[in-house]
């Protein structure tokens, strides 16, 4: 489905057609809106393209948006204060858009909380693989965070990991410290056992973000953990690695609620 990109035609009941995703594109170059909205919209997905961060509100606030794709180069607007303003009122996906030589806006976006980024010129072939790839990062995220809802905490082998607090206790009773991305990761394992979960899936479930090299950070973050709980972390008990998928949580957990 097309529209306009001069400007926004929201729906009435503030969904998007048929159920399809809806990508807002804020860019102030016209050519570029037009290569978004037309490319995308052959791909299932209901584009709107605006000029500006007021326009780019606006949307946001009549109706559900499932992703952003917002330019860091708004002639007479701070792409990344609209980016924290943006994100301090929606938890909706960003993926900035930012020059090849802009590498420290680029980090600060991330750092605000954007999902990924993507270099001018880019390709659109490549842009719609990064929104596939987000919208199914988030669509994890939501699928883990219900069934979190009420749950106070998680056994597996003696240990516990209280939600809540955030606090990993050992089976001979003693914390031991998380650091936040560990808490995380150890969240998503917990929530979904024996299976298998793919780098990716596990990025956005962790809400891992570096410049460049999401895979390692993620390896990263698993040694990190094995160290925390595992008796050996060169021969793990619990978090397996699938060469070539990703890791699998290998243990009986039971979920606590109340």
């Amino acid at each position: 489905m097309k529209t306009n990109s001069e400007g926004f035609s929201p729906h009435p009941d503030g969904g998007s057609p048929a159920g399809l995703p809806h990508v807002l594109a804020v860019d102030d170059d016209v050519s570029i809106r037009q290569l978004i909205s037309v490319y995308l919209s052959d791909f299932d997905l209901r584009v709107t393209a605006v000029a500006s961060g007021r326009e780019m509100l606006q949307v946001i606030e009549h109706g559900p948006v499932d992703v952003v794709l917002l330019d860091l180069r708004l002639p007479g607007e701070d792409g990344l204060q609209l980016a924290r303003a943006l994100r301090e009122r929606s938890k909706v996906p960003i993926i900035i858009l930012t020059g090849r030589k802009d590498e420290a806006d680029r980090v600060m976006g991330l750092e605000l909380g954007a999902d990924d980024y993507v270099t001018k010129p880019f390709s659109p072939r490549e842009l719609l693989a990064r929104i596939r790839a987000v919208l199914r990062r988030q669509r994890m995220h939501e699928t883990v965070a219900d069934t979190m809802a009420g749950v106070r905490a998680y056994r597996f082998a003696g240990w516990e990991l209280n939600v809540r607090l955030r606090r990993l206790t050992a089976p001979g009773g003693e914390e031991v410290p998380l650091r936040n991305g560990e808490c995380n990761l150890l969240l998503a394992f917990l929530a979904a056992p024996q299976r298998v979960l793919g780098r990716d899936q596990l990025i956005g479930l962790s809400r891992l973000h570096t410049d460049e090299v999401y895979d390692r950070t993620i390896d990263v973050q698993v040694g990190r953990l094995r160290k925390k709980i595992e008796v050996d972390p060169r021969a793990p008990r619990f978090i397996l690695t699938e060469r070539g998928v990703g890791y699998l949580f290998d243990s009986t957990v039971e979920v606590v609620h109340g």
